[in-house]
């Protein structure tokens, strides 16, 4: 689909990488098929395997890491306990007296972390409009080490020329280029091959994509990024379970079936609501109408079923009307899953930036964001339609 939309051809290898990549039988004696899930926290030393004690390596952990890395064209690849501790340990790589650059429009939790803890560390951030990159280079300084984007962003759905950033980094030695995938998942979109040094996931979205397990990823293609990342997971731990990396290497298998879906109901219900009466603007880079539609094309594989609306008015009061209404869709503050849901980012995801703020990246009180699952497309338009009917005068 996303190709007959001038979207670039996908890897057709995709799909079988998803099945096997991590998963060998041949990596045990007993030749199952199915990773175990190796609980134990302890290894006997005296054996010929490389595991020692379950906080440094698990054998489920090692499955999922080398699948993950295997679906972004990556060499090397680790998990962790959730999104969050992904970015958090990219922003460890940093120290004392480092100055990184960030997109303005990110994940709040994100933009916390940047905000009020890298500071506590003498890390300085400069929150930036990265559409335009020449704004980029003129926040680099001579301490500069890390630029940090989503493309396309949360909630705003901005899209980053990534090969031109990665490009422009590239020119001042020392700096990464670091990006948050979530939104896309390594089906729609493969920053590593763009020119991005690391690239973190929260798994608990598209990856594991049955909203039930918590976890982050981040890869690299550079073992000396890789070395330093390995040593501050050992020391601060943040170790996903055994068991939660079993769900997420089953749920891998499937990621580009449900994409594929995703996008296709994603698109359906965008055009819905594009040429709704109770809308003022649909933010979706699938559509011709967002002013990065070819940028989206001419770097991924297609879109997610991820996007946003202004509800018309762009009031609270309507807002919060239209989100009671809803029947199918949930109002949840994740992603990625089977279900559809809706979120007001201004009051929930994005409630801890300031007004001022939340109002210059585009995040206001009219402004509805939207997952959409795996339910028939038909039957969330309907719901979409009676909830805006009930909620907006026209």
């Amino acid at each position: 689909m996303a190709e007959d939309l001038g979207y670039m051809k996908n890897d057709s290898g995709f799909f079988t990488k998803a099945v096997h990549e991590g998963v060998s039988s041949s990596k045990w004696s007993h030749g199952a098929l199915v990773p175990p899930v190796v609980t134990s926290t302890l290894f006997d030393l005296s054996s010929d395997e490389d595991y020692i004690y379950g906080r440094l390596k698990n054998p489920t952990r090692s499955c999922l890491q080398e699948a993950l890395a295997a679906t972004e064209n990556a060499k090397f690849g680790m998990v962790v306990s959730s999104g969050q501790a992904a970015s958090s340990l990219v922003v460890h790589l940093l120290k004392t007296g480092d100055h990184l650059v960030a997109m303005d429009d990110i994940y709040a939790g994100t933009n916390t972390v940047l905000r009020d803890i890298a500071p506590r560390m003498g890390i300085e951030t400069d929150f930036v409009d990265m559409r335009d990159l020449n704004n980029v280079s003129k926040f680099f300084k001579s301490n500069t080490k890390l630029v940090w984007i989503e493309s396309p962003s949360n909630p705003t759905m901005k899209v980053i020329d990534i090969r031109a950033l990665a490009n422009m980094v590239k020119q001042h030695e020392g700096i990464l280029l670091a990006i948050d995938n979530t939104f896309m998942s390594p089906y729609f979109q493969r920053p590593l091959d763009l020119g991005a040094d690391i690239v973190m996931h929260s798994m608990s979205k598209y990856i594991n994509g049955h909203s039930d397990v918590i976890m982050g990823g981040v890869v690299t293609n550079r073992e000396d990024v890789y070395n330093r990342l390995d040593s501050l997971f050992i020391t601060l731990g943040p170790v996903p379970s055994a068991f939660d990396c079993y769900q997420v290497l089953r749920s891998l298998k499937t990621l580009p079936v449900r994409m594929e879906q995703h996008m296709m109901t994603g698109l359906e219900v965008a055009r819905f609501l594009e040429s709704h009466p109770c809308v003022e603007k649909v933010l979706h880079p699938g559509l011709p109408s967002h002013p990065q539609h070819q940028l989206s094309k001419s770097q991924s594989f297609g879109h997610s079923g991820m996007f946003s609306f202004y509800i018309k008015g762009n009031d609270l009061k309507t807002a919060k009307s239209f989100l009671k209404k809803l029947k199918m869709f949930t109002q949840a503050t994740s992603l990625g899953g089977p279900e559809s849901l809706c979120v007001h980012p201004a009051t929930v995801t994005h409630q801890p930036l300031p007004l001022e703020e939340r109002e210059r990246y585009g995040i206001t009180a009219g402004l509805i964001r939207v997952s959409c699952g795996l339910e028939t497309p038909a039957h969330l338009t309907a719901d979409l339609d009676q909830a805006l009917r009930s909620a907006v005068p026209y």
